[in-house]
């Protein structure tokens, strides 16, 4: 088995984290499905699992219009579907991520 590791820097993250709320801050929200695109595709880059480097393959236009369906339940049922919307976020981004070949 080969090994895992992360080799992200901190300054890097605290940048990629910093733009990320910005775009989402500048755009009330409307951007955040940019902004965590942009996040997880630096997360994966950095991430190597048994040897084998990850690479995030979503695109934001795809998350997009689930994003807000996701936030107008959530608004409708007064925020209980916010645990659903945790749960189909990571989703997304699991099913958007692969292994680098």
């Amino acid at each position: 088995m080969q090994q895992s590791y992360f080799d992200g820097s901190v300054l890097h993250n605290t940048l990629y984290r910093l733009a990320a709320g910005l775009i989402s801050a500048i755009t009330l929200g409307i951007a955040t499905p940019w902004a965590l695109c942009i996040i997880w595709e630096w997360e994966a880059k950095h991430t190597v699992i048994n040897g084998q480097r990850l690479q995030f393959v979503g695109e934001a236009s795809n998350l997009f219009w689930k994003w807000m369906l996701w936030n107008v339940l959530t608004v409708i049922t007064f925020g209980i579907y916010g645990f659903w919307s945790v749960v189909n976020l990571k989703k997304w981004q699991t099913e958007n991520t692969r292994f680098n070949h």
